[in-house]
């Protein structure tokens, strides 16, 4: 490298790692501003939720820590990408913005400008492939057009063979410096302490991400355990994933090392994610509108009472219930429950999809533009490859299925642990004298049902046939 070799600006963004970053590695060895901005003015409704936010800045100060034991600073600023990183480029002499590609729309529109800015000025971007395996406007089908249906997607990324492996982590940076931010200037951490349990169940961070993934030693058997709400079945490695701090490639390369053959389920449930960015990339409306175009004319019956019942975990399903307060004390949710507490809010409580996206967005750690919206549209019937609207989620029997014993209910929903197990997912049906023995009030200590399940099901199913019926 010689010593007139102008400088670039490494721009961190859903990347937030040092290994296996292939916009780190683009710099082969040149001198970097490494910058991290923060832009919730571009970004707009779709900025970080409360949780994220609170996840981000621990990240950062994890990427921060590794940046300086490799020699380098990390420059974090605030407001408008559009105008800062032409500035940032301009004020370090830099010839190139390198960065990881994004694909939320309000992201596209924001690097197109930066490039066009950027060029006026004889500069260039480049964005490397960060966060997914595969660049969603390369996969397509035989017929050329991109794929609306998960299950021949996802054969046809894993005839593509085994991605690369995963790229080491630079031992030592070359690092330009310029004024920025303290982090506590992003002003990331609740102002009214909510989020005081998170650090029992999470370490934001790079490290974080490795110690997760090592101790989760129920890889293999992934396919029997994620169902079962109630043990450590699944491998929590979603916020992780949303923010960067571990790549697809780098899980899928664990994966296999700890044994997960063919197309196991643990790799098909990367390669949902990967398609969730692929409904994104061709279909921008996916968190705003219905992919189905017949669904614009469902007849939601919006309720505050109703949400907010179902946001508390106060909906007089156990199940249900258990889900909303693991989420609200933790930041996350079990994959299952997800399902099960969706498919109670839009159907039985026929409340709009995107109330409850919204909900999940602000409170989920894991918050991911694509797949949130992309499994809200899959319960509500009404995304690309949807689950049939008239198929709705018995909750009793969700719970009797994936949480016979009741130790998730039991955990989440203190005030009915004493309940036999037979009871634990209706406590209504349960006789006066085990109430009494329980020490639990119905409608007191703990709501009866907001809705009953049978008369919820056919009110869904009659929304449905109306709205049917209302199609052109």
């Amino acid at each position: 490298m010689g010593a007139m070799t102008a400088p670039a600006l490494l721009w961190f963004r859903q990347d937030l790692r040092l290994a296996d970053n292939p916009a780190l590695a683009a710099l082969d060895g040149r001198p970097a501003l490494f910058v991290y901005i923060l832009d919730d003015e571009t970004a707009g409704a779709w900025a970080h939720g409360g949780a994220q936010r609170w996840w981000l800045h621990h990240s950062l100060a994890s990427l921060a820590e590794g940046l300086a034991a490799r020699g380098a600073t990390l420059h974090l600023a605030r407001g408008p990408a559009t105008r800062i990183i032409p500035e940032l480029a301009a004020a370090i002499g830099a010839g190139e913005v390198i960065a990881g590609r994004l694909y939320e729309p309000w992201a596209r529109s924001r690097d197109a400008a930066i490039a066009k800015s950027l060029e006026a000025e004889g500069r260039k971007l480049s964005l490397h492939t960060s966060s997914l395996l595969h660049e969603p406007h390369r996969i397509r089908t035989g017929t050329g057009k991109p794929y609306s249906v998960y299950t021949p997607f996802s054969r046809a990324l894993f005839a593509l063979g085994e991605p690369p492996p995963p790229i080491p982590a630079p031992e030592r940076l070359n690092s330009v410096t310029h004024p920025g931010l303290p982090l506590d200037a992003l002003e990331l951490l609740p102002r009214l302490d909510w989020a005081r349990e998170f650090p029992t169940h999470w370490q934001p961070g790079e490290a974080g991400a490795a110690a997760r993934i090592k101790a989760f030693t129920a890889i293999r058997r992934y396919d029997d355990t994620r169902n079962t709400p109630g043990i450590a079945g699944t491998s929590g490695l979603s916020p992780h994933l949303r923010f960067g701090e571990i790549s697809p490639r780098q899980l899928w390369h664990a994966a296999r090392a700890a044994g997960v053959t063919g197309d196991a389920t643990f790799l098909k449930e990367i390669l949902w994610r990967e398609f969730a960015y692929h409904l994104l990339w061709h279909r921008p409306e996916l968190p705003e509108a219905p992919l189905q175009e017949s669904f614009a004319n469902f007849p939601w019956q919006p309720d505050d009472k109703l949400l907010r019942a179902w946001q508390r975990g106060m909906t007089g399903y156990p199940i249900v219930d258990a889900g909303m307060r693991q989420l609200w004390r933790t930041g996350w949710m079990h994959n299952r429950v997800r399902m099960i507490t969706a498919s109670f809010l839009v159907k039985h409580l026929l409340q709009p999809w995107r109330a409850g996206q919204a909900w999940f967005w602000d409170t989920l750690l894991d918050g991911d533009l694509a797949s949130n919206a992309a499994s809200w549209q899959w319960v509500a019937g009404c995304g690309a490859d949807a689950a049939p609207y008239f198929r709705v989620f018995a909750p009793v029997l969700q719970g009797e299925k994936f949480d016979a014993d009741g130790a998730y209910v039991r955990r989440w929903v203190p005030e009915i642990a004493a309940l036999p197990d037979k009871y634990i997912h209706k406590p209504w049906e349960a006789p006066d004298i085990l109430l009494r023995g329980a020490n639990l009030r119905l409608g007191v200590d703990y709501p009866r049902p907001i809705m009953d399940h049978a008369k919820g099901r056919a009110r869904a199913l009659d929304a449905y046939a109306e709205m049917r019926g209302a199609a052109p």
